[in-house]
């Protein structure tokens, strides 16, 4: 019975072990900078709300240290640049990457 359970442990073990290497962070954030970059991409979610041109756009907002990041869909280049723009007026954004796409509807 002995032998069996450590063989078990030793399957489980070899199954398990990489997992703890993938789910280690290996980003340099800090929870105060988390938190800021929730902030950010809060700010930016509600100023696109209250922008009629913006407002129910396929448009997801992503923050790392101050750097939002635009992804989705619009469907023209004035919405594109109209998104870009009100993200970089919003308090505390160091740059915006817009990588949105544009599909005709």
């Amino acid at each position: 019975m002995n032998s069996k359970l450590a063989t078990n442990l030793v399957l489980i073990s070899a199954l398990l072990g990489g997992v703890g290497a993938f789910s280690a962070d290996t980003s340099t954030d800090t929870a105060g900078q988390y938190v800021d970059d929730a902030t950010v991409t809060t700010r930016v979610k509600a100023a696109f709300a209250e922008d009629k041109s913006i407002k129910g756009r396929d448009i997801s907002v992503r923050t790392d240290q101050g750097v939002v990041d635009l992804t989705g869909t619009v469907s023209s280049s004035q919405e594109s640049e109209r998104a870009t723009e009100i993200a970089t007026k919003v308090k505390t954004v160091k740059a915006v990457h817009n990588n949105l796409r544009i599909v005709a509807r």
